[in-house]
Parts: structure tokens; C-alpha cells; sequence
């Protein structure tokens, strides 16, 4: 790692996330100057507000590590800072500093829907909005979230079966179905999350829903039968069942619209029978023009995000604008470069990282493994620049932290998330809470952090 007093570069990274710390920690230990501004009062993303409650051994591995690199001395941090049009600091506020590379590591803060009628009713969510709920997100923790006793998720992945699981261990509902435009093969979630919950599969009823599609799915040249062991066997072993809540699920069948009462509450779904047909390598669902319902009190959708397009990047169809031109490089560079299509050029010093790159694209390992990809990208770029010397450098943080103090003056600097974190154990052995207590709110985490600079 470069000395303190030694020339580098400055690279402003907006996200804390899994892809902005990997970007953050390879940065920092070649020895760059990086700042980070992140949303939230903690860094992590995924890792803080993204993964199941229970799993408090994976998010406190990672947020140690994260830990470790924000420690570092030539890092900075400052949460509660917004980044955008509308928020605290514009992208142009951050190019207009100086740094070397401005990495955009945000996320996808924007929800995908499939535009299916009666989608604005009460009672209709987005999966993202449920996973912040129950990790505690400060704007999410406190809202109510009313599911009623019989909840659809549309979605076959994993974030399907940890909606499922938070259902099911929490909410106890009486029934889940999980609904699918696909069938059985092309199911997306990983038999290891799925065994959270199969001990609630209501297994005559997967017997049924097998005898409905069967002569579809052997339409298409699979094998029913084989289809279903393989279903059954990914299900065992289950965890042990936490409530009575019957979990279901239906196949090849595509939402057509919400179904209501007077008051726009959900009273059921209509569903679109759908067949397999061959596109290129995929299978793809077609629409049959044969309907069916099932009752429901609330509808939560995990059918995948869209980055947040107030940001002030170029998008289309929900992601942010790369360069389309190949380099031929390892990685290709190009799908890293934020790219400005007015003016068919890249934008000087904008790279791109994990979802904010490619929405929904994995989870942590995956973000992470793409900032390290981008973290190479941005080295290259680093290359072709004069470093700062010292004089420069601290000019430039100067200006930044002036323009931070001056747009949110509760940001949170990394020497105050100790202080958060003592603060929250302390609130927790209170409450009786072993493992995982969050301030739910903003207010709260700022409220604790002025009390602890009080003491």
C-alpha cells in the first residue's frame, strides 16, 4: 500500500454495498485515496438490509470485513448521504470535484412490475419493499405491511423463498403460493433456500398441480415424472416447520390481472394459463388464452428491480448505459463504462459496479465479484492519470466534505458507526435481544449517535 504522504489518486465510490466495498477495498489497499458516500446510516447493502434475519453468522462475517476495510486510513465514509436529481448531492456535484474515477456502486433502488391490471391496489408489493421491512431499513421497517391470511408471490427464485420463509416463520399466514410463468425445470431459487420451507409444502397439492401441467411440460420435451423427483428430492431435508401455513405452488401460469372489491382491496388473482415454447436456446412461456383464479388477500412481486433512473445516468429498459463497443479486454471494460447515448461517447471517469451495473444479477457474491471486476477497470483508467501529491489531494476531500456539510449535515462519518454499533448492543441486551437489534429509523440511529458524542 502507498504511504500516506505519497502521491495517489482520489476515487469517490456511491454505494456501500457488497460491489462498492469490493471496489472500495481493492482501491484503498493499491494505495488510492477512496471516499464513500452511501444512502444508508450503515454500509453493507445486501449484506445489512438484504439477507434473511437468521442468518446472523453470513451478515456478521461480512460486516466485519467491511469493517476492517473502512478502518483503513486512507478511506473516508459518510453515510445518510443521498446521491441524485432529487437528493442531496448530484452526480455532476461529485465530477465537478476533481476526483480520478466516480464509481456508482448504488444498487437497484428501482422496482420492476409487469404491468398487469389492478396493480396499484392495496394490498400489491414489491419484493424489495418486504426484504427491507423485515431487515429493519429505516423507511420500510416501520411500515405495516398487512398481508391478510393467503398471500401470491409471483417469482420462482430465491427471493421467493425467503419472502416465503418471513411468511411462513413470522407473519404465519395460513397459505403461500409461489406462481411461475414457467415450469418446474426453470425454477430459479437453490434447493438449499428452498429447505427453509419446505416442511410446510403442501405435498397433495403438488401432486395435483403435477397432473394439471403434465401434458404440457411433456409437450415441450420434458419429463414429468422426472421433473417432480427431482422437485421432491431438493426437499429434503427440511428445516423443521415453524407454523401450519400451506405453502403451494403454480406453474405455467402468467398474472392477467388484480382482482378487487369495492374498496381496491386484493380478493384474488387471475391467472393465465401459459405452454412452452423454444426460443433460441431458452424456453419461453406463451400465453394460452385460458384463465383461472386463486383467492388472495396481498400480492408481492419478485419478478426482479430496476436501477433507480432519478440517479442522473443515461438508462434504458430499467438499467443504466454502458459502452456498447467490445475492447477485447479482460474484463471487457466497455461494460463497466457509464455511457452518455446522446453523444456516443463514454462519460469520462464514470464506471458502473454490481446491480447498479446489472440489475438483480445474483446476490452477494456475485456484486462482489463484479466490483472486483470493475475494480481492475478502474485501475486501467488510474494508469493514464497523474497521481494527486498531498497538497492536491486534501484540497479536493476539503471540498467534498464542504459540500456534504453543507446538503446533509447529519451525515454519519465512519468514526460514528462505532459509537451506533455500541449503541445498538447496549439497546439490545436491554430489550432482551441477543443477536441482530437495529434502531428501525433514521431519527433513532442519529438520536443515539448525539447522545453517545454527549457522554
Amino acid at each position: 500500500m502507498t504511504s500516506q504522504g505519497e502521491a495517489a489518486h482520489l476515487v469517490i465510490v456511491v454505494g456501500a454495498g457488497p460491489a462498492g466495498m469490493a471496489v472500495v477495498n481493492n482501491l484503498s489497499k493499491e494505495g488510492h485515496r477512496v471516499a464513500v458516500l452511501n444512502r444508508d446510516i450503515k454500509f453493507g447493502g445486501l449484506a445489512e438490509y438484504g439477507i434473511f434475519p437468521t442468518k446472523h453468522r453470513l451478515r456478521g462475517g461480512l460486516l466485519k470485513g467491511y469493517q476492517e476495510i473502512l478502518d483503513r486510513e486512507n478511506v473516508d465514509y459518510f453515510g445518510n448521504v443521498t446521491v441524485g436529481e432529487r437528493h442531496d448531492i448530484r452526480i455532476q456535484d461529485l465530477r465537478e470535484i476533481g476526483a480520478d474515477a466516480l464509481v456508482i456502486a448504488t444498487g437497484a433502488q428501482g422496482t420492476k412490475t409487469i404491468g398487469v391490471e389492478g396493480d396499484q391496489a392495496l394490498g400489491v408489493y414489491h419484493a424489495k419493499e418486504i426484504v427491507y421491512h423485515y431487515n429493519q431499513l429505516p423507511g420500510f421497517s416501520q411500515r405495516p405491511f398487512e398481508m391478510g391470511r393467503r398471500v401470491a408471490i409471483i417469482g420462482m427464485g430465491n427471493v421467493m423463498a425467503d419472502i416465503a420463509h418471513w411468511l411462513i416463520r413470522y407473519r404465519k399466514v395460513e397459505e403461500v403460493v409461489a406462481v411461475a410463468r414457467r415450469g418446474p425445470a426453470e425454477r430459479k431459487y437453490s434447493p438449499k433456500e428452498i429447505r427453509a420451507v419446505c416442511a410446510n409444502l403442501d405435498r397433495d397439492d403438488l401432486v395435483r398441480e403435477w397432473a394439471r401441467i403434465r401434458p404440457r411440460l411433456e409437450a415441450a420435451g420434458q419429463n414429468a415424472d422426472q421433473l417432480l423427483s427431482e422437485m421432491s428430492a431438493e426437499m429434503t431435508p427440511c428445516e423443521p416447520a415453524s407454523s401450519e401455513t400451506r405453502l403451494c405452488f403454480r406453474f405455467l401460469s402468467s398474472p392477467r390481472r388484480i382482482l378487487t372489491d369495492s374498496n381496491r382491496r386484493i380478493r384474488g388473482v387471475e391467472l393465465e394459463e401459459t405452454k412452452l415454447e423454444p426460443e433460441g436456446e431458452d424456453l419461453v412461456a406463451v400465453r394460452l388464452k385460458s384463465y383461472y383464479e386463486i383467492p388472495c388477500d396481498s400480492v408481492v412481486f419478485a419478478v426482479g428491480d430496476r436501477v433507480d433512473e432519478t440517479l442522473g445516468l443515461p438508462s434504458k429498459d430499467g438499467i443504466f448505459l454502458t459502452h456498447p463497443k467490445p475492447t477485447g479486454n479482460d474484463p471487457d471494460d466497455s461494460l463497466f463504462r457509464a455511457y452518455d447515448d446522446r453523444t456516443g461517447e463514454a462519460i469520462e471517469g464514470v464506471f458502473l459496479a454490481g446491480w447498479a451495473r446489472k440489475a438483480s444479477e445474483g446476490l452477494v457474491g456475485i456484486a462482489k465479484r463484479d466490483g472486483d471486476l470493475c475494480s481492475k477497470v478502474v485501475q486501467w483508467h488510474l494508469a493514464t492519470r497523474t497521481p494527486l501529491d498531498k497538497k492536491e489531494m486534501e484540497e479536493k476531500l476539503r471540498r467534498l466534505r464542504i459540500l456534504i456539510e453543507k446538503r446533509q449535515p447529519d451525515a454519519v462519518p465512519k468514526e460514528e458507526l462505532q459509537w451506533l454499533r455500541e449503541m445498538e448492543e447496549e439497546e439490545g441486551r436491554r430489550r432482551g435481544i441477543i443477536e441482530g437489534f437495529k434502531f428501525p429509523a433514521n431519527r433513532q440511529m442519529l438520536a443515539a449517535i448525539r447522545h453517545k458524542k454527549m457522554t
